[in-house]
């Protein structure tokens, strides 16, 4: 058994560096695949705004004002140095502090996010974001991933008393925030907290007819939008072509799909579209097709691939983890991300109507930036572990 001993102390002793320091641990506990892979996102995205950031400028200038080209450029590489650091020391957290952490700002968001009826500025007919000195955020952006942790920690509870009524508790917090969203009005935010919910009680273990009464309330809701929520039935005419004069132009949905096709595979290169000038926010919702237009469609391909990449990864680490909580939160913030990277890509490609709504860690804005980088913080401090031994490592020794 000596040999049995010896080998359980040589994996305890190749954990970590011998200095055992904080960073050292956290370099070898980080899943660093995942984290160069969120690098990787940034980087596409300083050079996506510097390619889309002429057409916001342009929009923006007038007679009197000028304003320079690569100046949203020049903002979005200011967020990813501001967002960068703070992701990396969230990511740093134990998993216990972490909660507490997601908890915390979950009240402080929601706060924010009740005020903006009263406090809020109006931007582009929709009234999300509240001006504070020198800055200008949107609580919902930030409410996303901390939101996704405390649902997930609550219905944790159930697994250690059943009777608990968790589900009930958080519906009516899902469907407070909800409301306040319509409220702006933010269809597309609100889709992502609706679905992120639904795929925390799917994972948390509830029955299969709770899920199907829960998808039958879904689609009955989707009717009532169309027939009573104005912004949301104009959106769905849009993109349908319900209603829409002979004479009026494309809509956002049908520019998007000719930028992103008209470079063709390889794209017009760097600075050469032209489309992307008829793009409405082409900086942000719509810089998906800007890439399509100039690095071409296989870049498009490739972006995916990457997303799809993080999304794998995540899941596949937590195939061999135990901890409710930690599974219920890496799955709920992986699905909060994928889920809008694919609704951004899909109006882009002209598959669901337009929703104004972010590529992750590739549009541009401050206040997605930031929330982002939060989240994706969390998500590595629950997805840390020690590469050599692990939580589940078990020695065996045969006696020969």
């Amino acid at each position: 058994m000596s040999r049995a001993g010896d080998l359980v102390k040589e994996f305890r002793n190749r954990t970590v560096p011998r200095e055992r320091t904080a960073l050292a641990i956290w370099f070898w506990e980080i899943d660093r695949v995942l984290l160069s892979l969120i690098v990787a996102l940034m980087a596409i995205g300083l050079v996506a705004v510097a390619a889309a950031s002429p057409v916001a400028a342009i929009d923006r200038s007038t007679s009197t004002v000028s304003v320079t080209p690569l100046i949203y450029f020049y903002r979005q590489l200011m967020w990813v140095f501001i967002g960068l650091p703070i992701m990396l020391v969230i990511s740093m957290l134990p998993r216990t502090q972490a909660r507490r952490l997601a908890f915390i700002l979950c009240i402080v968001f929601a706060v924010a996010l009740l005020l903006v009826p009263v406090l809020g500025s109006v931007v582009n007919g929709a009234k999300r974001w509240i001006d504070l000195p020198g800055f200008r955020f949107q609580p919902s952006e930030f409410l996303k991933p901390v939101y996704v942790v405390t649902m997930a920690w609550l219905l944790s509870l159930r697994g250690k008393d059943m009777t608990l009524p968790v589900i009930p508790l958080t519906g009516v917090l899902t469907l407070l925030i909800a409301a306040i969203l319509m409220k702006q009005p933010d269809f597309g935010q609100t889709v992502i907290f609706l679905a992120c919910w639904g795929g925390l009680l799917l994972l948390s273990g509830v029955s299969m007819r709770f899920i199907g009464a829960m998808a039958g309330a879904g689609l009955g809701g989707l009717v009532l939008m169309y027939m009573f929520y104005e912004n949301g039935r104009q959106r769905i005419n849009d993109f349908l072509g319900i209603g829409v004069a002979q004479d009026v132009g494309p809509d956002q949905t049908e520019l998007a799909f000719r930028t992103i096709t008209h470079g063709g595979f390889l794209g017009v290169g760097p600075g050469g579209g032209q489309n992307k000038f008829r793009l409405p926010e082409a900086h942000t919702d719509y810089i998906f097709s800007v890439i399509g237009e100039e690095f071409g469609l296989l870049a498009c391909i490739g972006i995916a691939c990457v997303y799809l990449a993080i999304v794998v990864r995540v899941f596949l680490r937590m195939l061999d983890e135990d901890d409710n909580f930690t599974i219920l939160a890496a799955a709920g913030l992986t699905t909060q991300f994928g889920l809008q990277a694919i609704i951004n890509m899909g109006v882009n490609a002209q598959i669901f109507p337009s929703k104004g709504m972010t590529l992750p860690f590739i549009s541009y804005g401050g206040s997605s930036m930031l929330a982002l980088c939060i989240g994706v913080g969390l998500l590595l401090a629950f997805t840390r572990r020690n590469p050599f031994m692990g939580r589940h490592t078990v020695v065996k020794w045969s006696g020969r």
